[in-house]
């Protein structure tokens, strides 16, 4: 079949460049399996419905899963005259079993099925996200309840600000992975409805039953407008929107990674296993892991800026444009995977380096908050224990004393309301312990976070 689909509309064969431009085998070919999957429903429906006869679709579907096998065994040969997947198939299709082939595309357009086919393809990618999502939150759990014990310094303009445990830092990340995780649901239930029975942007004439292929097919349910079966790349543009929420985040992550692998940090160690070297400088030890995902993630929102683009000025239905939406799609999806994947063993695999946060939470007056707390509690408005407890900082500045060090005499000069007890309020673990409330670092909250995301992984 080397003749195109359409040239009977044609009397000259297309431009050798043009056949080129506008082929789009070399990216939609990864999705052969569902493309096959698809015809395979589609040729057992028209059987059943008596479009055509159940002979002929045993024909038809021995022959795709024949091309099946030779494609899983790298025995097919993609042609770019034959433009994309679904018409690269069907060639095959006739040239193995004749004319019948031909059958295959009744009551069907490459319209509704390539919106087939995408979303098969995507269903199966979020799926396998969805594991690495999950796994990704298992490491960082783990390292929560590792070192439950490790205080760190919490940051605000990245300055120290008040003193958090590690535990707390780590579970923030992992109510963001949450979100993500929910947001990729949310694709996913929306993904999971069937275009194909749209036709090209009609629907068809004949009498096909979508129900059906679509309960064989795995979905939820039908597209309810055909041309919005045909037309709709909501799904695309939602995945890589929560895409790149979720590579936003890993980039946080990196880059405090990046900050915290430094020897001006030294808070975790990278394993060997997820950092390179430099060719010159022989100590050098690299968090390219991290780096490489933070550049990454502009890569993503590309993506998405790219898909907005193409469907914002597209008048229904189907139009060639939609044929870019793929690549900025699939590279989203390899991008999020390998990210994924990689982060996730990464993070289980982290070294902490307790001592050193520990030192690091100490510097910076990071408990003069809790001096302020204290003498609100005696009765002073807030705003004029701040000024107090500024003053207090000041002092220590110029005397290279910090807020525990200071003498009850010294505290006093500042407000006659501070007393002994002081001391049982601005050491670290004092501080971080006395945020008792839901959310708050103190060890016990943080446990009962902890026993709660593990209560929800159970479900």
């Amino acid at each position: 079949m080397s003749e195109k689909p359409w040239a009977g509309r044609f009397t000259q064969p297309t431009d050798k460049f043009v056949e080129e431009f506008t082929a789009s085998i070399d990216f939609d070919k990864r999705m052969y399996s569902y493309d096959i999957q698809g015809s395979i429903a589609h040729a057992r429906m028209l059987a059943r419905q008596g479009i055509i006869a159940a002979e002929e679709a045993d024909t038809i579907v021995g022959g795709l899963e024949a091309i099946l096998a030779d494609i899983d065994a790298g025995n097919f040969e993609f042609s770019v005259s034959l433009e994309d997947i679904h018409m690269n198939i069907e060639a095959r299709l006739i040239e193995r079993i004749g004319a019948v082939g031909g059958k295959l595309h009744t009551a069907r357009s490459r319209n509704d099925q390539v919106a087939l086919d995408v979303r098969l393809y995507l269903r199966d990618e979020l799926k396998e996200i969805l594991g690495y999502l999950d796994k990704l939150q298992e490491a960082l759990l783990a390292q929560a309840e590792g070192n439950l014990s490790v205080i760190m310094p919490g940051y605000t303009h990245l300055q120290t600000a008040q003193p958090v445990l590690f535990a707390h830092h780590m579970l923030a990340y992992y109510e963001m992975v949450k979100r993500d995780a929910g947001r990729m649901a949310d694709v996913l239930k929306r993904l999971n409805v069937m275009p194909l029975g749209a036709g090209a942007l009609a629907g068809t004439t004949f009498p096909i039953d979508r129900e059906w292929v679509a309960e064989q097919l795995g979905f939820d349910g039908v597209t309810r407008n055909s041309l919005d079966s045909v037309s709709d790349r909501d799904f695309a543009l939602e995945f890589c929107s929560a895409s790149s929420i979720l590579m936003m985040h890993l980039s946080r992550l990196s880059e405090e990674l990046i900050l915290w692998s430094s020897a001006d940090f030294d808070f975790v160690e990278l394993t060997d296993a997820f950092c390179t070297g430099s060719s010159i400088m022989p100590q050098k030890k690299n968090p390219d892991v991290p780096e490489l995902v933070r550049g990454k993630t502009g890569r993503v929102y590309g993506n998405l800026i790219s898909l907005l683009t193409l469907m914002k000025s597209l008048p229904l239905a189907y139009n060639k444009d939609m044929q870019e939406d793929k690549e900025p799609l699939f590279d989203t999806i390899d991008t999020v995977k390998g990210s994924l994947k990689i982060f996730a063993d990464m993070i289980a695999e982290m070294k902490v380096r307790a001592e050193n946060m520990r030192v690091a939470a100490a510097r910076g007056f990071s408990t003069a908050t809790d001096v302020a707390d204290y003498v609100v509690r005696k009765g002073l408005p807030f705003r004029q224990a701040h000024e107090v407890v500024g003053k207090t900082v000041r002092y220590c500045i110029e005397n290279k004393k910090d807020i525990p060090e200071l003498s009850i005499d010294e505290f006093k000069q500042f407000s006659d309301l501070i007393a002994d007890d002081i001391y049982d309020y601005v050491t670290l673990d004092a501080s971080v312990n006395a945020r008792r409330a839901t959310g708050g670092t103190a060890r016990e909250a943080v446990e009962r976070e902890i026993k709660r995301a593990r209560n929800e992984r159970k479900k």
